[in-house]
């Protein structure tokens, strides 16, 4: 099984950008983390990260017939982005949006997700462990 996780703008800031929000651990803790708990599950997981929306856009149009589900987190792109919405019912693939912080307990813009609609499920406020929720989500739902 072959998981996909994408991360949008900022992520790649971890442990710099707002760490009262978002924490300490960096970029590379994340990766560490969600590689161990596929190995774990024995998972393959692959990583993209990209400030660009339309990088985002390519990778889950990529992802098509390469992976069986996907982890999002598109960050700020969640309360814009009809393209990802569209990318993703595109493809079709099982998809866990994931946000760290809560967007619901955060400014009014930030309860808006557009992709939504296209994910089995939503886990928000876990910190990065909510990615290694994502990922057995995904396991479960593709077992």
């Amino acid at each position: 099984m072959k998981i996909l996780v994408i991360n949008g703008p900022s992520l790649n800031l971890l442990g710099l950008r707002e760490p009262e929000i978002y924490g300490s651990a960096t970029y590379a803790d994340l990766v560490a983390l969600i590689r161990t708990e596929a190995e774990r599950l024995g998972v393959e997981v692959q990583f993209f990260q990209s400030n660009s929306e339309g990088a985002l856009v390519d990778a889950v149009q990529q992802a098509y017939g390469v992976f069986d589900g996907m982890i999002v987190n598109p960050a700020a792109y969640t309360h814009t982005s009809v393209a990802l919405l569209d990318a993703l019912k595109a493809v079709g693939l099982p998809a866990v949006e994931v946000h760290i912080s809560d967007p619901d307990t955060r400014e009014e813009f930030r309860k808006i997700s557009y992709i939504r609609s296209a994910c089995l499920a939503t886990v928000k406020g876990r910190g990065l462990a909510g990615y290694a929720e994502a990922l057995r989500l995904l396991v479960d739902k593709l077992g």
